[in-house]
C-alpha cells in the first residue's frame, strides 16, 4: 500500500494552488484519487447531501467514523480529513482529544477538522499535543450558521484576522475559509503561514475545496458559488428510468441461452 500524504507535505502546499473535495465513500473516493486529487475531507457535509437532513448539525460521531473508513478504504494514498461533528469538541479538551483519537483509531482520518477561530484554539492546542494533525474552519461555520447570521458572507476583518492568528499559534497545519469576502481572504493567505483552502472566498486562497455531490450534479441546492461539472443526478435518473421501462416490458432480462454460462453464486451481488 503506498504511504499517504501527510499533513506536513500539506502545509509545505504555502503558496501553491491545489484541489480538495469531499467524499463519503469508497468508490467516490477511488475516484477522486484516480483523478489525482490526493487531499479528500469527509466533511459533516454528508449529513445533507448523504443522509438527507437539514443540516450538517444532526451528525454522530458514528456517522463520521463510518463515512471516514470507508472514504480511507476507497483512497489508498490521499490524505483523508475527517469533520469532527456538532457537540463532540466544544465541551473540553478532553472530549475534544477523544473524538480525535477515534476519528484516527475508527475513522480512517490522517487529520482532523473543526469549526472555529480564538474560541477554538484551545481545542486545536489539545488535539495537536496529542499527535493528531488539525485542519482549522474560520469564516461561515456551517454548524452553527443557522443560530446566527446564517450563511452570509464575511467580511469581520479584526475578527476573521484574530482568528487566523489564534488557529495558526495553536498548531493547525492548514484553514478552511468559508464564504469569506475575496479581498479579505487573500489577504489572510498572504499574512499566515499555513495553506488556506477556500470554499466560496474568491480565487486567492491556495487550495480550494467543493462539496463532491455539487461538483457531480448530484445535489439540488448547491451554493451559487459551487461549480457543476457533470449532471450525473439526471444521468442517473435516465438509466434508472430506462431499465425500468425493461423490465416493465420484460426486455431486461434477456432469456438465457442453452449454451449460456451463469456465474456461480459467489459472483452476484444482490
Amino acid at each position: 500500500m503506498s504511504r499517504r500524504v501527510s499533513a506536513s507535505e500539506i502545509a509545505s502546499r504555502k503558496g501553491a494552488a491545489f484541489p480538495v473535495i469531499t467524499a463519503y465513500d469508497a468508490p467516490f473516493a477511488r475516484c477522486a484519487e484516480a483523478a489525482g486529487i490526493d487531499v479528500i475531507l469527509v466533511g459533516d457535509s454528508l449529513g445533507m447531501v448523504v443522509l438527507g437532513y437539514d443540516s450538517t448539525a444532526q451528525v454522530e460521531l458514528a456517522d463520521m467514523i463510518r463515512h471516514g473508513a470507508a472514504a480511507a478504504r476507497g483512497a489508498q494514498r490521499a490524505h483523508v480529513i475527517v469533520d469532527m461533528p456538532f457537540g463532540t469538541y466544544e465541551a473540553s479538551d478532553e472530549l475534544a482529544v477523544a473524538t480525535a483519537v477515534a476519528l484516527v483509531k475508527h475513522g480512517g482520518a490522517a487529520s482532523v477538522k473543526l469549526e472555529g477561530g480564538e474560541r477554538a484554539a484551545p481545542r486545536i492546542r489539545a488535539i495537536v499535543a496529542a499527535g493528531i494533525p488539525v485542519c482549522a474552519h474560520i469564516g461561515v461555520l456551517p454548524q452553527t450558521a443557522s443560530l446566527g447570521n446564517g450563511f452570509r458572507l464575511k467580511r469581520e476583518r479584526e475578527l476573521l484576522l484574530r482568528d487566523a492568528d489564534a488557529i495558526v499559534e495553536a498548531g493547525a497545519f492548514a484553514v478552511v475559509l468559508e464564504m469569506v469576502e475575496d479581498a479579505l481572504a487573500a489577504e489572510i493567505t498572504q499574512r499566515i503561514a499555513i495553506p488556506t483552502i477556500g470554499i466560496g472566498s474568491g480565487p486567492r486562497c491556495d487550495g480550494q475545496v467543493l462539496v463532491l455531490h455539487d461538483v457531480l450534479g448530484l445535489f439540488e441546492d448547491a451554493p451559487p458559488f459551487a461549480k457543476q461539472y457533470a449532471t450525473l443526478g439526471a444521468d442517473a435518473t435516465a438509466a434508472l428510468r430506462a431499465y425500468a421501462n425493461d423490465v416493465r416490458a420484460r426486455t431486461f432480462p434477456a432469456e438465457r441461452t442453452a449454451t449460456a454460462s451463469p456465474r456461480d453464486a459467489n459472483g452476484y451481488r444482490p
